[in-house]
């Protein structure tokens, strides 16, 4: 690691972030269904939380890349997603808790691309050690999971606003506490953003990834109620939740050990294809608890693969001045608009076909998406093992 890394202020609120992320996905469903909503009506608050991610990420992205300073960005979000997320207690309808999710939802994930490219430039040449700090978030999302989980169980899915408000509150500080990094003055002269976007390597990576995503939709939005559907309780849910964050814990501790040996393609067709497998496991095997947990394992694949082999790849193909939309584009196209429309599709699919079908559906987009990664990511995208 760089010596003057800021390593545990970087942590720090990567934990606040995916925390959040551990209370919103797995009880924000089952928290939603407590208050009388349908299931479509669930899946488009759900997917409002991810279609956010299409526009903020991209409007805080090129503010960043204009001033030049992220972090002020950062901070400015973090504080507007906690005082936007306060309105869940000035209602409980429908339309009123689509709104406020919307506005949370746009500058919660606003955020996080611009911190990405931050940290990114503070690790510099050492861009494959970026999962010893990211793991930290996955720390932060079995914290909350597990703690929430008996909770929920025992008092009932009202204490999660709370659970968020209180999170909202740390990752604003940690934003406070972490520091300014600037590109290097090698990448000022990078490419502009839009000559890197038309490139067709570039295209093929966007489109593989958000198909990745769109298969993690329903999984973001009804695996929990697909659970309760089949007879799991509180506490059994949210282990089947954290074991599969342990898993990604796993891979991030030694995926920068593997970027230098398999290189981002094959490690990404990897990822793609046991997420094929995964989804396909989930649909088949609802009854079987350990296969389900099984299935859980290969989160290491579909999430950890995926996303610290991602984040490598767009920052190899955006570099200086178009760091910060690089990096907006990659979480809106796959983040944002992949996970939406997985959330809708699931949902409008749910009631007629069934839980089992639409993950059946989900594993064939994961696996749609691997002769595209596979074409775009170019070999030359190799890290040295001098690196390490």
């Amino acid at each position: 690691m760089p010596a003057d890394l800021p390593y545990w202020r970087l942590s720090g609120f990567y934990f606040f972030f995916f925390a959040i992320v551990g209370v919103l996905v797995p009880y924000w469903g089952p928290y939603l269904h407590t208050l009388g909503f349908s299931a479509a009506q669930i899946g488009q608050v759900v997917a409002a939380l991810n279609l956010a991610r299409v526009v903020a990420p991209n409007v805080l992205g090129s503010l960043a890349d204009r001033r030049g300073r992220r972090m002020q960005v950062v901070r400015a979000a973090s504080l507007l997603a906690l005082v936007s997320f306060a309105g869940v207690w000035a209602g409980s309808g429908y339309g009123w808790l689509l709104l406020v999710t919307a506005a949370f939802s746009f500058f919660w994930n606003g955020a996080m691309p611009q911190f990405e490219a931050n940290t990114m430039n503070c690790l510099g040449a050492q861009e494959h050690r970026y999962s010893r700090i990211r793991l930290w978030g996955s720390v932060g999302f079995i914290v909350a999971v597990a703690a929430l989980g008996g909770l929920v169980e025992r008092v009932g899915a009202g204490v999660v606003p709370y659970a968020v408000l209180f999170l909202c509150v740390g990752m604003w500080l940690a934003s406070l506490a972490t520091p300014e990094r600037l590109g290097s003055a090698a990448h000022a002269q990078a490419p502009d953003f839009w000559q890197v976007l038309r490139r067709p390597e570039v295209i093929g990576f966007l489109l593989a990834a958000l198909l990745s995503q769109m298969g993690h939709g329903p999984y973001y939005a009804f695996f929990s109620i697909y659970l309760q559907e089949h007879g799991y309780r509180g506490g059994t849910i949210g282990l089947l939740w954290a074991w599969a964050v342990v898993a990604e814990i796993g891979v991030f501790m030694v995926i920068h050990r593997w970027l230098p040996r398999y290189g981002p393609r094959t490690l990404m067709v990897a990822a793609l294809l046991l997420g094929g497998v995964r989804w396909l496991a989930t649909g088949a095997f609802p009854q079987q608890l350990p296969l389900l947990f099984a299935a859980q394992t290969l989160h290491a694949a579909s999430f950890g693969i995926y996303h610290a082999v991602g984040i490598v790849v767009v920052n190899r193909f955006f570099r200086g001045r178009s760091q910060g939309r690089g990096q907006a584009l990659y979480s809106s196209m796959t983040f944002g608009a992949g996970v939406a429309a997985g959330s809708v599709l699931g949902g409008y699919l749910w009631a007629p076909l069934g839980g089992a079908v639409v993950f059946y559906l989900a594993g064939a987009l994961s696996l749609l998406a691997v002769p595209l990664a596979y074409r775009a990511i170019p070999a030359r995208f190799q890290v040295s093992a001098a690196q390490q």
